[in-house]
């Protein structure tokens, strides 16, 4: 009598541990994701903790007291020309930098007025701030 054996082989492939792996993966690209965004805002916020900010060699500084009067330099200058006068502290300089000092009691469209002058101008507008 003639006995065969069913030793047929089968091809397998573990896949215990791929589920891992693939939540990893997922996981990880999701992260990136996220961290690469084009449609994030970018903002300059100024550091309250330290005091040291790369700026341009001679910056410009603009001062607002609480009853609305500009200052360019210790040079007051009255709002309507004040758009020019920035034009004309920073012309040649290669990257403008203008050093914000805000009393903390103007409204936010106070600021906005100054900073949309600086976003027309090219200006990078820098917002000082007291040390803790």
């Amino acid at each position: 009598m003639k006995l065969k054996r069913q030793r047929k082989f089968h091809a397998e492939v573990q896949t215990s541990a791929l589920n891992d792996i693939m939540f990893f993966l997922l996981l990880f690209f999701l992260i990136v994701a996220t961290l690469g965004s084009p449609n994030v805002i970018k903002l300059m916020l100024p550091q309250s903790d330290d005091s040291t900010h790369d700026v341009s060699k001679a910056p410009v500084n603009l001062s607002i007291t609480e009853e609305k009067l500009y200052y360019i330099d210790r040079q007051a200058v009255p709002f309507p020309a004040l758009e020019q006068a920035l034009m004309e502290a920073t012309e040649g300089m290669e990257e403008p930098t203008v050093i914000l000092r805000a009393a903390s009691s103007l409204t936010i469209q106070d600021l906005v007025d100054v900073m949309g002058m600086g976003a027309r101008l090219r200006i990078r507008m820098v917002l000082a701030t007291e040390q803790n």
